[in-house]
């Protein structure tokens, strides 16, 4: 190996290991936000259920209506 060649190797895997940096850096940040998306929709499904739970229980206490099915 000649003298000239080390050091633009050694640049080279520099700049690699930059890119692989910033690349690592990026999928760190989309899976960070990932989980904050998940966390709050996991948040709106349990606030939904509650509310679905909450109908259920009251539209069983309430008299049931008679009327005709929406094809008539």
């Amino acid at each position: 190996m000649s003298d000239t060649t080390a050091p633009s190797r050694l640049d080279e895997l520099e700049i690699r290991i930059a890119h692989q940096d910033q690349t690592i850096e990026d999928l760190n940040d989309a899976i960070t936000a990932q989980w904050k998306l998940i966390e709050r929709l996991e948040r709106q499904v349990l606030r939904l259920a509650e509310r679905v739970a909450d109908s259920e229980q009251s539209s069983g206490d309430a008299a049931p209506v008679n009327r005709p099915p929406p094809h008539y």
